[in-house]
């Protein structure tokens, strides 16, 4: 079937982006509408009227997939910075009137969110009452994506992250420890030695997560076996696995406060000395107009921690004077 396209004097609008963005995302038509919150005809109707606006196809319909064109792709991409630009102008009108008063789109990796955020949003909320976040867990390479797009405007993430457009502040570093069955012929040392480790095996998140690269590097430095037969899906599977007697694993401190010290299937402790660690901060997208408001935010997470977590060490600014 050819279709016929006529040159329009008409712009495209910032609806119409939108649509068109979602239908990229999605490669569907009914979900790209759910997303938008609109009925699938309507969706369809403005995609077809962008393209007679622009004069060119954009989307290649199919009785079972959707297929962006050429033109669509790239159109999409530059779509998307419009989109992102436009957000930035409404942010930075908003940031004028009040801070930390409008909803902030995070995204936070899995093994982060469940167990950090609860020791800081009640104090955020305390504090600027009209703040709103909307939280995203994912894998980290979808979560840059989606803050590079603009889809998200902020990450709590492990750090370094090597990417020029992007801005970071650390917030805490996060010592290693090691879980075990609580009968495990370890449990009853105070600290674990990393020789201690020879013979044992270790288990880890599946390749993807940051907190794999990590463990991989540490039972490397150890000299220890890295499951690859048995990955965890999350935190959670990985300590049932270790309970069954599977292997031993290293998870973060934040995670053994809130999951593994009120339980008595598993144990953790401590490493001997100067314990591996990752760090954990704040990423968003360099020139954004809520820089300053980041950056506060950030000095009230990390006075928060300091008072909620002492488990780890604070890397920022905990002066409550501050914020």
């Amino acid at each position: 079937m050819i279709e016929i396209f006529y040159q329009s004097t008409r712009m495209p609008s910032l609806q119409q982006l939108r649509y068109l963005v979602s239908v990229a995302d999605h490669l569907h038509f009914r979900r790209a509408a759910e997303a938008c919150n609109v009925t699938q005809p309507t969706l369809s109707a403005q995609i077809k009227d962008l393209e007679m606006r622009l004069g060119t196809s954009l989307v290649e319909r199919g009785r079972s997939k959707v297929i962006m064109t050429p033109t669509g792709k790239e159109i999409v991409e530059r779509s998307r910075r419009v989109l992102r630009e436009v957000e930035e102008i409404r942010a930075l009108a908003k940031s004028r009137q009040d801070v930390l008063s409008s909803v902030i789109r995070i995204g936070v990796v899995q093994s982060v969110g469940s167990y950090f955020l609860p020791l800081v949003i009640p104090d955020l909320h305390a504090k600027y009452p009209k703040l709103g976040l909307y939280i995203r867990e994912g894998l980290p390479d979808v979560l840059l994506r989606s803050l590079e797009d603009g889809s998200l405007d902020l990450l709590f993430f492990p750090l370094p992250v090597a990417r020029a457009e992007l801005e970071a502040q650390s917030l805490f570093r996060e010592p290693i420890q090691v879980v075990m069955p609580s009968d495990h012929r370890l449990s009853s040392e105070p600290e674990i030695d990393p020789a201690m480790l020879k013979g044992e095996t270790i288990l880890s998140l599946e390749p993807g997560h940051k907190l794999y690269e990590l463990v991989r590097k540490i039972s490397e430095d150890y000299g220890v076996e890295l499951s690859h037969d048995y990955e965890g899906t999350s935190l959670d599977t990985l300590r049932q696995m270790v309970a069954t007697g599977m292997g031993l694993s290293l998870m973060p401190t934040l995670y053994i406060k809130s999951e593994v010290a009120h339980q008595d299937l598993v144990v953790a402790r401590p490493f001997r000395g100067a314990p591996p660690s990752r760090t954990i901060g704040m990423v968003w997208r360099k020139g954004t107009s809520r820089e300053d408001e980041f950056r506060l935010m950030a000095k009230l997470v990390c006075a928060s921690l300091a008072e909620r977590a002492p488990e780890i060490i604070v890397l920022g600014d905990v002066s409550k004077r501050s914020v």
